[in-house]
């Protein structure tokens, strides 16, 4: 069995585990490390087969983008909580007459905009990350003709951009079925210089 036939499997499966992780509880999160470790092995194979280092340099500085994003995002908000009074912040609400919206404003005030701080950095982050991870699959499609790596790769883009207003979940959604169905359409082999020439005539 040749990489590519390896990347196949591994990015497949790979694939379907990170989808369906974010749905199980408990034992979801690490059914996702799992799975982004064989889309992993599988970007590295496909980077191996087709000789160009770019496929997987992307890929891993998307990785990279990601991974900051959500210590970022953990750290601005536990950074919030801290400055606030730490965790007696909510244990003390039993004691604080909330009534009206100026009150709740007054006393939420400071973390509501640690959270809002936290999410800006982390969408910035994830979208910085999926231009390489465009990029990436952009090159996997031209080395492999499956154009629907193309397709993943923009509608990762677009979801990234758009899961400010929400909207982008569906479409990053929409992009992991079809990263599924992308690495299950790897061929067999590579194809030949004369089937790129047929193809781009």
């Amino acid at each position: 069995m040749n990489k590519l036939n390896e990347a196949k499997i591994f990015g497949g499966i790979g694939a379907i585990l990170v989808l369906i992780g974010a749905f199980i509880p408990a034992i979801g999160f690490v059914l996702s490390i799992v799975g982004l470790v064989l889309v992993f092995i599988a970007v590295k194979y496909i980077s191996d087969e087709t000789k160009d280092n770019s496929v997987f340099n992307n890929f891993l500085i998307h990785f990279i983008c990601t991974i900051i994003a959500i210590i970022a995002v953990v750290a601005i908000i536990l950074g919030t909580i801290g400055v606030i009074g730490g965790f007696s912040f909510f244990t003390e609400l039993e004691n604080e007459e909330i009534t009206d919206f100026e009150s709740f404003w007054d006393y939420f005030e400071p973390f509501i905009w640690g959270i809002v701080v936290a999410l800006v950095v982390g969408w910035i982050l994830l979208v910085i990350g999926a231009v390489y991870l465009r990029k990436s699959y952009n090159s996997i499609a031209d080395h492999t003709h499956v154009s629907l790596f193309r397709t993943t790769g923009t509608l990762y883009f677009i979801g990234s951009i758009t899961l400010i207003v929400l909207i982008g979940a569906i479409i990053l959604f929409i992009g992991k079925i079809l990263e599924i169905a992308s690495f299950f359409s790897l061929p067999d082999n590579l194809p030949t210089k004369e089937a790129s020439s047929t193809i781009e005539k």
